[in-house]
């Protein structure tokens, strides 16, 4: 027993000091708790919106297009939907599309980075004259080209903005990876006959990931973003799917007399942005002391 305490006590200081700094950074602490119950209200979201039937195509004209109410809360769309329904829905659809999106990404360009990092040479010189050719291109642009080409849809823009996004991953770990594989512990693994595969997942891809769950974490933000302005031009969600940005582009047609139609889905991107990003800072803090306050 013990011996599991001792083994345990530096995880648990760890823990320790990561709720310390989290609990001092007022912003950062609201903005986890808002995110929290973000991701309950998107996992409940069956059981919590006053009206399942309205995330589809249900119609009720007679009560379309009303101001909030103590009925609705967020009004009515054109089909006489409950708007607060569909945004509380629509934050399943968005993190569960941004956090796919995001881990697509990680999965190509941790692999790819720290191959290139380990490697060097030929290989590397190949997999950088490849992420510099997704780099050329801005990430919505290029995101905007594949889905032209693969067709619209959730899952084609989730699989677009994966492509576009991962070279940043790919050139930020094969920077920590040129300096870890350097280190004691990995030439004493390449000394004992260690296969470089086993090296690379090993020993080197843990000791670079803390940059790369940071950039991670504030990305999710910018891919809700994404997310939400391939869905306004028509080429993510498509109707029903409750998608903000989707929501943000029907109701457009009846702003500014209809206003609550497009201004609650978008007070929902940017409060969830906000958050992820006050949540990325945080972490960026708690992995890296360079970065703490004092």
């Amino acid at each position: 027993m013990n011996n599991l305490i001792q083994t345990l006590r530096p995880r648990i200081e760890s823990f320790r000091e990561s709720l310390y700094l989290l609990a001092r950074n007022k912003l950062s602490l609201i903005a986890l708790i808002v995110l929290v119950l973000l991701v309950l209200a998107a996992i409940f979201a069956n059981v919590l919106i006053p009206y399942p039937q309205d995330i589809a195509d249900a119609s009720h004209i007679e009560i379309k297009l009303q101001p909030p109410s103590a009925e609705h809360w967020m009004g009515t769309d054109e089909l006489g939907r409950d708007i607060f329904s569909r945004v509380v829905y629509g934050a399943r659809v968005s993190l569960r599309s941004a956090l796919g999106a995001v881990g697509l990404s990680l999965l190509i360009g941790i692999p790819l980075g720290a191959i290139a990092g380990s490697f060097g040479g030929w290989v590397d010189n190949v997999i950088m004259r490849l992420t510099d050719i997704f780099l050329s291109f801005p990430p919505l642009l290029l995101a905007i080209a594949m889905v032209a080409i693969m067709g619209s849809g959730l899952n084609n823009a989730i699989l677009a903005i994966s492509l576009s996004w991962w070279p940043w991953y790919t050139r930020l770990l094969r920077g920590q990876a040129i300096s870890v594989k350097e280190r004691k512990f990995v030439q004493a693994a390449e000394t004992i006959g260690t296969s470089r595969l086993k090296i690379i997942f090993k020993h080197i891809i843990p000791n670079c990931i803390s940059p790369v769950i940071v950039q991670a974490s504030m990305d999710i933000g910018g891919v809700i973003l994404t997310l939400a302005g391939l869905s306004f031009l028509g080429l993510g969600a498509q109707l029903p799917t409750p998608e903000w940005g989707l929501m943000i582009s029907m109701g457009r047609t009846y702003f500014p007399d209809k206003w609550w139609y497009c201004i609650f889905p978008g007070v929902a991107i940017f409060i969830t942005v906000l958050c992820f990003n006050l949540l990325g800072d945080a972490i960026r803090e708690i992995l890296d002391p360079k970065t703490r306050k004092k």
